[in-house]
Formats: C-alpha cells, sequence, structure tokens
C-alpha cells in the first residue's frame, strides 16, 4: 500500500519543523544542555507540527550519540527503531477515545515500570483537552511528580479546555499557523523531489486552502497528484471545489453595482459548475480581506497573485469602510452558518441581497471612506456635558449655538501650560459624568484646516444628528470629553473603560465619524482613551484670563488644574 504524503514527508530532526522555530530551538537548546522537562504542553492549530514536534523530542532524548548537540542523530539504534515505529518506550495515547478515569489509572500503574530499551518513557497524549474532569484529576499528581525516567508531551488544539492545575504543572508551547509563502516553498521542493507535474499557481491555491494546516495542504497535494496526470489550476479549482478568481471579482463588481440580478446569478452558475458554496464565501472573504488591506495602505500583507492586484486596487476606492466591513461581516456568515445546507447557495444569497439590503445613509452625503484605525468620534465639551445632565431636550429641540472659546495659548498669561487638566464633579443625574480634560496646546493642532475649535463649535449640531440616528451612541458622547486633536485624529476621553468599550463597539464609532464628515465636510479619525487625573499642587501666582476656558471651568464647572509649568 502506498504511504500518504504527509507520513512520507513527516520530519525527523529539528531542522524540518517548518515555521516552529520558536518552539524547536527552544527543545534543541534544552537537550543539548540536558535540561528536558518532565512534562510539556504543545498547542496549536491542526497540522502545524505538534505530535512530529513531539515524537522529535522522544528521539532526541533517547539518541546515543554523544555529542548532545547532535541529537537526534536518526542513525543510531533508538533512532532507527522510533523512526520505523519500534520503540517500545514511546508510547503514544489519543485521549479522544481514552477519556475516562480508568485509562488514566492503567497509565499510572504502568508508569512506574523502567524503560525497555532507551533513557526515557515518553507519552505523548493527543488531544488531551478530551479528557474528562476525573481523568484530568487523576493524572495530576503524576503529571507534577514523574518517575524520573518519564516525560510527558501533552498536544492540544483548544487550549482554554485545559484546566489550569495542568497547564501549571507544564512547559508550555504555543504553535502558529505556517505562513502561505512558507507552505508554497515547502510543497514546492517537495513536489521537485518527488518529480511530481504540478503547474506553481496550484501550489498557492493549495496553501490558500490549508488555511495555515501544513498537513491539509500534504494531503491536498496527494489528492491531486494521485494520477500521473499534469496538474492545472483549473483541474484544481474542480477538484478542490473552488472557483477561479475572475468569478469572484464578478460577483464583487455586481455588489457594487448593486446588481442583484447578475450577482445572484453569477452565484448560482458558480456553484453549477461544482464550486462548493462554503469554500466559494471563504474565497469572496478572502478577497474582500485583501480589499480591506489594500484600503488600509497595507499592502504587504497581502497574499493575491499580480493579476488581481489591479481590481483590489479598483474595489478598494469604490467601498466605503462601512460598506466594505458590512460585505465581509455578510459573507463571513455564510462560511459558518450549518442550517443553509439543506440549500448550498442560500448562505450565500442572503449575504449578497442583505448588502445590497442596506439603507442609505440619511446625511445626504458619501459614507465615510478614510483608512481603517480603531477610531472613536468626538465629544461634548465639558459646559455642554453638564447642561445635557440637566436637561432633557427633545428631538426636534434646534441644536444649541456655543461662544467660540479661545485658543490655548491664550489661556495663560505668564505660563507654558505643559497640561492643565480639569476634573469636573459629578453632575445632577448619576448616570451623566463629566470628566473634563482641557488639553495641552501641543494636541490643539489644524487637522488640514479642522481646528480644535471649529470641532467645539460644531459639536452641538453633530449630537443632535446622532440623536436622531440613534440616541443611545448620543449618550455615550454625552459621557465623554473631546480633547483635542492630532494629526487628523481626534481624541475622545472617557471617565472609564467601560465607557470607552462601549464606544468602540456596535457601529457607534462608525455613525458618529459619518456624522462629523457630514458636518465638516473632510473625515476624521478618532481615538478613544480613558481620562482620569489627580490633582497636584500649583503655583498661587499663576495669573489666569478671567474670560477664557481655564477661568470659566474653574469658576462654573467645579473644575480644577492639576499641572501647569510657569515662564521663567
Amino acid at each position: 500500500m502506498t504511504q500518504a504524503l504527509y507520513r512520507k514527508w513527516r520530519p525527523q530532526g529539528w531542522e524540518e519543523v517548518i515555521a516552529q522555530e520558536h518552539v524547536t530551538q527552544t527543545l534543541k537548546n534544552a537537550v543539548a544542555n540536558d535540561r528536558v522537562a518532565h512534562a510539556f504542553l504543545f498547542a496549536g492549530p491542526r497540522g502545524t507540527g505538534k505530535t512530529t514536534t513531539a515524537r522529535i523530542l522522544a528521539k532526541a532524548v533517547n539518541c546515543l550519540e554523544p555529542d548532545l548537540s547532535m541529537r537526534p542523530c536518526n542513525a543510531c539504534a533508538h533512532c532507527q527503531a522510533l523512526n520505523s515505529g519500534r520503540f517500545m518506550d514511546l508510547i503514544e495515547i489519543d485521549a479522544a477515545s481514552n477519556t475516562s478515569v480508568d485509562d488514566v489509572r492503567d497509565l499510572r500503574e504502568k508508569i512506574n515500570f523502567s524503560p525497555s530499551q532507551g533513557r526515557f518513557k515518553v507519552y505523548i497524549i493527543d488531544e488531551v483537552h478530551m479528557l474528562s474532569n476525573a481523568a484530568f484529576n487523576a493524572l495530576l499528581k503524576t503529571l507534577e511528580e514523574p518517575p524520573p525516567h518519564a516525560i510527558f508531551v501533552l498536544a492540544t488544539t483548544e487550549i482554554h479546555k485545559i484546566p489550569a492545575t495542568v497547564l501549571s504543572r507544564c512547559q508550555r508551547h504555543e504553535f502558529r499557523r505556517i505562513p502561505i509563502s512558507s507552505m508554497i516553498s515547502y510543497l514546492k521542493e517537495k513536489a521537485h523531489a518527488e518529480e511530481l507535474n504540478v503547474d506553481e499557481s496550484v501550489f498557492t491555491e493549495i496553501a490558500r486552502q490549508a488555511t495555515g494546516s501544513l498537513r491539509d495542504a500534504v494531503s491536498l497535494l496527494d489528492q491531486l497528484t494521485s494520477s500521473d496526470e499534469h496538474i492545472t489550476l483549473e483541474m484544481a479549482q474542480q477538484v478542490l471545489g473552488t472557483a477561479t478568481s475572475l468569478r469572484v471579482i464578478e460577483v464583487i463588481d455586481a455588489l457594487l453595482a448593486k446588481d442583484t440580478q447578475t450577482g445572484l446569478s453569477l452565484i448560482s452558475n458558480a456553484l453549477d459548475s461544482g464550486a462548493d458554496a462554503r469554500q466559494f464565501s471563504r474565497q469572496i472573504v478572502t478577497y474582500l480581506r485583501n480589499v480591506l488591506l489594500y484600503k488600509m495602505n497595507n499592502k504587504i500583507q497581502v497574499e493575491a497573485v499580480e493579476t488581481i492586484k489591479d481590481a483590489l486596487e479598483k474595489h478598494a476606492s469604490q467601498f466605503s469602510m462601512r460598506e466594505l466591513l458590512e460585505a465581509i461581516n455578510g459573507f463571513n456568515a455564510a462560511t459558518t452558518q450549518e442550517h443553509f445546507n439543506w440549500h448550498p447557495g442560500l448562505g450565500l444569497e442572503l449575504a449578497f441581497s442583505s448588502y445590497l439590503a442596506q439603507p442609505e445613509p440619511e446625511l445626504g452625503a458619501p459614507r465615510v471612506d478614510v483608512d481603517l484605525v480603531k477610531v472613536a468620534k468626538p465629544s461634548l465639551t465639558a459646559a455642554e456635558n453638564l447642561k445635557a445632565s440637566k436637561e432633557k431636550v427633545e428631538d426636534t429641540t434646534p441644536a444649541p449655538q456655543i461662544t467660540p472659546v479661545p485658543k490655548a495659548e491664550k489661556l495663560v498669561d505668564k505660563a507654558d501650560l505643559e497640561a492643565i487638566d480639569l476634573v469636573t464633579h459629578e453632575a445632577a443625574e448619576p448616570e451623566t459624568v463629566a470628566n473634563a480634560a482641557v488639553t495641552s496646546t501641543a494636541s490643539l493642532q489644524d487637522a488640514g484646516g479642522i481646528s480644535f475649535s471649529d470641532i467645539q463649535k460644531a459639536w452641538p449640531k453633530i449630537k443632535a444628528l446622532v440623536k436622531k440616528h440613534n440616541p443611545r451612541t448620543e449618550g455615550l458622547l454625552n459621557s465623554s470629553k473631546l480633547t483635542g486633536i492630532r494629526e487628523n485624529v481626534v481624541i475622545l476621553g472617557f471617565s472609564s473603560n467601560l465607557l470607552k468599550e462601549m464606544m468602540e463597539k456596535e457601529g457607534n464609532l462608525t455613525l458618529t465619524m459619518d456624522i462629523l464628515e457630514e458636518v465638516l465636510g473632510q473625515p476624521l479619525l478618532i481615538k478613544c482613551i480613558v481620562s482620569t487625573h489627580d490633582g497636584n499642587p500649583i503655583p498661587d501666582d499663576l495669573k489666569i484670563e478671567e474670560d477664557g476656558m481655564v477661568s470659566t471651568a474653574t469658576r462654573d464647572l467645579g473644575g480644577r488644574i492639576s499641572r501647569a509649568k510657569e515662564e521663567k
């Protein structure tokens, strides 16, 4: 019987393990210095080399090579026996089928017997998270203090299911997904050595479908090369159930053109020609992710062939950020919803149609189309925040006008303020907290013509428009403080992490950013911060302009100056 390629190509030494140097180098050093731990935990996605590395470790600790740094040598009797599966002191246990406490008790009874051949008995427990709680408890004492001749290697793909008591007794190593570039290089090298007749573009297609698992990639290659035929990209796509890149691009074109008839026809034709619905969804999500990376000027992370990069550039300019994120979320849901299996194309069709059914913005201006940064939106000034806590304004109430605020450099006559922080007291209603912070002059920079003062003047109107769309978002803005602007990024301060996190989810940021662009005519990025300050003594003779912001805040809002630097 022909041996599967993933078994035939299994690495036999440290250097052959792909893209896990952070693990293999540590273990190699431990063997070279004769400081191997008694228990290891290997965690990571499937097909990334956990069991293979455990076997190499077992081989290294039992190798007969006198030079410890050269272990495993793959030439001595013990290495040869382990490579051929004849080494009696390597015990592999599948925890998925040996989950009970009785199985662990049986292990404990046998572990005290001395090794038959080598220096150590190595126990590899695969998928250890499948053990029952009772089995884990039975294993604890043995795992903590095993006999001097025993080494445990626990492997798992779901480390969050491992009890903390087990984690604390093991030396933990995290295995990472294999990068596509490393996977392609490995497949090319092995295919050339095996004299497999495969087009280069096929390796890229296989690597994408493997999603970081080298074993999956080798198995797919084995499947494609089971015959002696020349393997082309078209043949690979047909066997793997994937669609062509051109078909994905055509679906995205129909999405942007809002052409429902063409889009649904393309999806139907792709499935009729043999494409798998879930794979097709994944391809669309992968393509949209690349569009997102282009939009964020992160092209270096894009893993795509040269032929589609022009299309990525074009689509990145056509999508707004909100539209792009909605499309990614919709098609990503189609890859995971099992209840659509009775009609394979339903998930894709719903994702396409749901995107087109999104309501148009009511602001009369294009949606914000800016690079994605973790952003938040401008907030109320301290005076407005306190006023909002005392009055309940109806939706129809026109936005109040505020008096222009003097620029920060005029706030102090004889002091260069490094930082003047004002903390207002709690408002009349307990749910509204005004945590004001007057920013330093360095942070009140213009952002392409938009100044901090401009944002302050426009803020009541921005808040009123936000309230029309989502009163919840407006409530969050009432609990924040507009702190400054730096390099096109508006800084928004919150009194707690909870308020900051609430503002950063559920579309609050996107809505406020769209309205900010509508009012000011220019897209701005925003950053949420937690702004809490403790007071410090300041010079008694610090002179503050009577009609300035600092004077108003200290006199009317109960604020205080926490830090100031005098001129000499």
